[in-house]
C-alpha cells in the first residue's frame, strides 16, 4: 500500500485529488495539508510514502518548501502538481528535489501512474523536461535569461508578474522589504528590464504568468 499526503489550498482540489486516489485498492489518502505549515506537520507527524505538492500555496511553498521537506524527510518521495506547464517550473522543482511533475490539467488521467513510478524509485517527468535538465548539465549550453535567476528571485518574479505589491510579497514570504526590494533589483538586472511593464511582457513571452483559475 502506497501511503499519500495531498497538500493544495483549495479544498475542492483536494477531493477531486483524494477520489482518484481512492480509485485504486494499492493507494492510501494517509493526510492532507492546505498550507507549507500543514505540509510540514504531516512531514513530522505522519508516516507516508509520497507527498503529492501543490506548487503556490500560502505560506511557504515553490522551491523552497521541496527543499524544507527533502531536509527533514530526505527519502520521502514528491510529486509536484502544478498549473503551469512551462518547464522551467518543473526543472526548478526536480533541482530542488522532487521526484515529479505533473500538471493539474494532467492529474484525473496520469496522477495514478505517477505516484506508482516515484514510488519505485522512478521519475515522473515529461520529455521536455528531462530535456532541459540534460542540457542544463551540459557545458556551454544556451539559456534564457530567467534560468539565471535563483529560486528565490524566481518566486518573487512569479509574485510581481501577479500583480502584487513588494509589501505583500515580504509578507508572502516571510521576508523583510528591503530583501524583496534587493530580489526585485537583481532580477530586473538579470533580465535586463527596466519597468513593471516590460517584466509582465517578458512573462508572456516566455508563458511564465499563472493561468487564470
Amino acid at each position: 500500500m502506497i501511503r499519500i499526503v495531498i497538500a493544495d489550498d483549495h479544498a475542492i482540489v483536494r477531493e477531486g485529488l483524494k477520489r482518484i486516489v481512492g480509485d485504486a485498492e494499492d493507494l492510501k489518502v494517509a493526510g492532507e495539508a492546505a498550507d507549507g505549515t500543514e505540509v510540514m506537520k504531516a512531514v513530522r507527524e505522519l508516516e507516508f510514502d509520497i507527498l503529492v505538492l501543490d506548487l503556490s500555496m500560502p505560506g511557504r511553498s515553490g522551491m523552497e518548501l521541496i527543499k524544507l521537506v527533502k531536509s527533514e524527510k530526505p527519502k520521502l518521495r514528491i510529486l509536484v502538481l502544478s498549473m503551469h506547464q512551462e518547464t522551467q517550473y518543473a526543472v526548478r522543482a526536480i533541482k530542488s528535489g522532487a521526484s515529479g511533475y505533473l500538471t493539474k490539467e494532467s492529474a484525473p488521467a496520469q496522477l495514478q501512474q505517477a505516484i506508482r513510478k516515484i514510488a519505485g524509485g522512478g521519475a515522473y517527468i515529461s520529455a521536455e523536461v528531462a530535456e532541459q535538465l540534460a542540457l542544463g548539465a551540459m557545458p556551454g549550453g544556451d539559456t534564457l535569461p530567467h534560468e539565471s535567476l535563483s529560486d528565490r528571485e524566481f518566486e518573487v518574479f512569479r509574485l510581481l508578474v501577479g500583480g502584487e505589491a513588494v509589501s505583500d510579497i515580504a509578507h508572502k514570504l516571510n521576508l523583510s522589504v528591503k530583501t524583496v526590494s534587493t530580489h526585485k533589483a537583481n532580477l530586473m538586472q538579470k533580465l535586463g528590464l527596466s519597468n513593471q511593464t516590460e517584466l509582465v511582457r517578458y512573462a508572456l513571452k516566455h508563458g511564465l504568468t499563472d493561468p487564470l483559475s
